[in-house]
C-alpha cells in the first residue's frame, strides 16, 4: 500500500507555488485530506465489514488509488492536485482491512509488529525506489509515483492471497484475547462512553505523534537536505535500523501473557519514545550529536511511540477489559482525529508561516511532543490502571456476595 501512497513524496516539485504555498505542500495537504476523510468514513466501514469482503475491498481500493496516480501524471498542475486527494481517500481504509486478519490472536503482537514496520521501512524504501526511477531511469517526478506502484502490483496480489489463507482465530485465541466481532452504532457508542477519559488522553498523545510522524514522512527529503545530507539511500538505511529495533521491542510483548501488564508496558514504551525524541533533539541543538544520529534517535523515539497505537495498544486494551468489539473501530476513531490534527497543523504552518523551514519546524515539534506526549501517556496509564482495579474489586465483591 505504501508504494501507492508515499512514492510521490520522493519528488521535490520545486518549480511551482500557489497562493504563496509550495506545490508539494498542496499535494501533501490534498492526500492527507483524502486520507483523513477516509478515516472518518472507516469508523463505520471497518467496524461493520465482515471477513469475506476484506480481500476484494483491498484490491478495489488500491486499484482506485493507483489510477488516481496515473491521473496525477497525465493532468497538468495545479489541476492534478485533486488526484492526490482521490489517491488518499481509498488508501485510508487499507490498514483496518489488513489488521482485521491479525487481531484477536495470541500471536497478534508479533504479526502486528511485522505489519507495523511497514510504517517505517516501507516509507523510506519507496522513496528510495522513487528517487532511483527519477535519477537512474530519468522518469519524471509526475510519472514516478504511478510507475513505483506498478512495481508492487504483483507482490500486492501475492500477499493478499496469502492473507486469505490465514485460518480464523482459535478457541484459545478467543479465550486469551476476547472474541472480535462487527459492531453496531449502539455498541460503538457504548464503547466510547465506557472508556471516554482514557480514550481522550490516548487520542491527544496519538494526534501529536501522528502530526510529527506525518511531517517526517512527507518532508523527509527536505529535512535531510536542510541538514546538508543528500543521499538516495539514507532513507532506507536509517529507517531499516529503526524498523528492526521497533520490531524486536514490540515482538517481545508476545511473551507477556497478562493483558493488563502488557497494556501497562505499552504505555511505558510510548512515554519512553516521546522522551527519546525530545532528549535527542535537545542534544542535537546543543551540538552534542550529529544530524544523522539525531534523525535516527528522534525517528526511533517517534515510532516507538507511534507504532504501538497502530499495532497493539487497542488490541491489549480490548483484551484487558474482555470487551466484545474490534480494534478497527477505535483505531479509526483515533486515526480520524489524528489526521485531522495533522492536516490542520500543515495548513496553519503553510498559510501562516510558510517561510519556516521543515527542519526547524520538525525540531521544534519534537520538543513539544516530548513534554505533552509523555504527560498524556502517564495520565492515560493511571486512568486505565485505576479502571482495571475498580473492575477487579467489583468482580471480587460480586463473587463474595454470590458465595
Amino acid at each position: 500500500m505504501y508504494a501507492f501512497r508515499k512514492a510521490f513524496a520522493a519528488g521535490i516539485y520545486s518549480s511551482h507555488q500557489y497562493l504563496h504555498v509550495d506545490y508539494k505542500a498542496w499535494l501533501v495537504i490534498a492526500q492527507v485530506l483524502g486520507y483523513t476523510l477516509s478515516k472518518f468514513y472507516g469508523i463505520r466501514f471497518i467496524a461493520e465489514i465482515s471477513g469475506k469482503h476484506r480481500a476484494k475491498s483491498i484490491l478495489i481500493l488500491i486499484g482506485v488509488s493507483w489510477l488516481a496516480l496515473l491521473g496525477f501524471a497525465l493532468v497538468p498542475a495545479p489541476i492534478n492536485i485533486i488526484f492526490l486527494f482521490i489517491n488518499g481517500f481509498p488508501l485510508g481504509m487499507i490498514w483496518g482491512l489488513v489488521f482485521g486478519y491479525l487481531e484477536g490472536r495470541k500471536a497478534t503482537e508479533f504479526m502486528a509488529a511485522v505489519l507495523s514496520i511497514s510504517l517505517i521501512f516501507a516509507s523510506g524504501f519507496v522513496k528510495t525506489v522513487g528517487r532511483s526511477l527519477m535519477h537512474s531511469f530519468h522518469v519524471s517526478e509526475y510519472m514516478m509515483p504511478f510507475l513505483t506502484g506498478a512495481l508492487f502490483v504483483l507482490p500486492l496480489l501475492l500477499f493478499i492471497f496469502l492473507l486469505e489463507l490465514m485460518p480464523p482465530p482459535t478457541a484459545e485465541d478467543k479465550m486469551l484475547r476476547s472474541e472480535r466481532v462487527p459492531m453496531t452504532a449502539a455498541e460503538r457508542k457504548g464503547f466510547l462512553i465506557r472508556f471516554l477519559p482514557g480514550i481522550i488522553l490516548t487520542i491527544i498523545v496519538y494526534v501529536m505523534l501522528t502530526i510529527m510522524r506525518d511531517i517526517r514522512d512527507n518532508f523527509e527529503v527536505e529535512i535531510w537536505t536542510g541538514l546538508g545530507i543528500k543521499s538516495n539511500s539514507i532513507y532506507t538505511n536509517i529507517d531499516s535500523i529503526i524498523s528492526i529495533v521497533v520490531l524486536i521491542v514490540l515482538s517481545l510483548l508476545i511473551l507477556v501473557k497478562n493483558n493488563m501488564r502488557a497494556f501497562s508496558i505499552i504505555h511505558l514504551l510510548i512515554i519512553a519514545g516521546c522522551l527519546l525524541a525530545g532528549i535527542s533533539t535537545m542534544l542535537f541543538n546543543l551540538g552534542a550529536i550529529s544530524p544523522t544520529i539525531w534523525m535516527t534517535l528522534a525517528g526511533l523515539g517517534l515510532y516507538l511511540g507511534y507504532v504501538p497505537y497502530n499495532a497493539i495498544f487497542f488490541e491489549r486494551m480490548i483484551a484487558s477489559f474482555k470487551y466484545r468489539s474490534n480494534v478497527g473501530f477505535i483505531m479509526y476513531v483515533a486515526d480520524a482525529i489524528g489526521y485531522l490534527g495533522s492536516i490542520s497543523i500543515l495548513l496553519i504552518k503553510e498559510l501562516g508561516n510558510p517561510g519556516l523551514s521543515w527542519p526547524v519546524f520538525y525540531n521544534q515539534g519534537l520538543i513539544v511532543l516530548s513534554v505533552a506526549g509523555s504527560i498524556g501517556g502517564i495520565l492515560s496509564l493511571i486512568y486505565f490502571r485505576h479502571t482495571a482495579n475498580k473492575k477487579k474489586n467489583r468482580n471480587s465483591q460480586l463473587k463474595l456476595f454470590t458465595a
